[in-house]
């Protein structure tokens, strides 16, 4: 018989389950609890200045306010059936689509030539260079001078668009871009697209940089075409690239088309530029009716986040390792 099983063994302590979350030597303890408190002041932030706004928001969309009143008045749903019976809306809401389906297509095709025009093109680098400036010069200035330029570029009489049209003798498709229902969303679109380009080519770019040269040469090699190489090197290698960049434009879908409304074209004519947040914008500030803007807020929060999952899904697939 084994001595050891006589002598009674002495009950071994069991580690907290905190104590193994922190770690399990004390420098791997201090190291966590150093990180813990790193993040902590900016989740406090984040909550304060992120959760809270949007909570509030969807409860003062159950409310009749002013934005003003101390005592606003509880009516539950009624802003909502108010808000899906309201034509306004309904507008606002194929503009902004508009601008989510445009917006995102063209500005993603054109940033993506560029920046294979000027990673893999043969032109010199102080051309590179200049390109790379010119394109990315819009993103330095800002939105509202952006939307005032382009006012006078889309104007009647004094703009360059239609004097560019009387110069090649093509009078007849003179328009006044901003005041015609058919042509307001286009020439907003555009000013967009124009504004933003440069700065997702730069991040394409910047994923086009990492890719080995090797790869291109060998595909050369094979007799693969520069657009046959895009489609099995470039694009699948910058995929991860692309999909940040897909949720980029949509938040900035909404971000700009509110800027470039409100400065260009008010929302008109009869609402035909209006968009969600431009609606939202009018129905908090200039009517007074904060509940019900607080409501479009909700449908514009649902937008996104639905947008932004069915984009993660979409666009989901192995990540190839360079």
């Amino acid at each position: 018989m084994d001595v050891n099983t006589l002598v009674p063994k002495k009950p071994q302590k069991k580690e907290s389950k905190f104590k193994s979350i922190l770690g399990k030597t004390p420098r791997e303890r201090s190291r966590n609890i150093f990180i813990f408190w790193s993040v902590v002041p900016t989740f406090l932030l984040f909550l304060l200045f992120k959760i809270y706004p949007m909570l509030s928001a969807a409860k003062m969309s159950l409310y009749r306010s002013t934005g003003l009143s101390s005592s606003p008045t509880f009516i539950g749903f009624d802003n909502f059936v108010t808000l899906f019976n309201d034509p306004i809306f309904w507008k606002s809401l194929k503009n902004t689509f508009f601008l989510l389906g445009v917006f995102p297509l063209v500005t993603m095709i054109l940033a993506l030539f560029f920046a294979v025009i000027l990673t893999q093109g043969k032109i010199f680098e102080w051309e590179k260079t200049l390109y790379r400036l010119v394109y990315f010069l819009p993103n330095v200035l800002s939105m509202v001078v952006i939307g005032m330029m382009f006012m006078y570029v889309y104007d009647f009489n004094l703009g360059i668009l239609n004097s560019f049209l009387d110069f090649i003798g093509m009078e007849a498709f003179k328009r006044t871009w901003l005041g015609e229902s058919g042509t307001v969303m286009w020439a907003l679109a555009f000013t967009m697209v124009w504004q933003a380009a440069g700065y997702y080519m730069v991040m394409y770019i910047s994923g086009i940089n990492r890719i080995p040269e090797d790869l291109y040469e060998a595909a050369t090699l094979d007799g693969a075409s520069p657009i046959k190489q895009f489609f099995i090197i470039t694009l699948p290698l910058i995929w991860e690239v692309v999909r940040v960049t897909i949720t980029f434009f949509i938040t900035g879908a909404f971000n700009l088309s509110f800027i470039f409304v409100k400065v260009m074209t008010k929302g008109g004519p009869d609402h035909a530029s209006e968009t969600l947040l431009n609606t939202m914008d009018i129905q908090a500030f200039m009517n007074a009716n904060y509940g019900y803007a607080m409501a479009i807020s909700v449908v514009v929060f649902a937008i996104a986040i639905v947008l932004a999952l069915l984009v993660k899904k979409i666009t989901e697939r192995d990540v190839i390792e360079l």
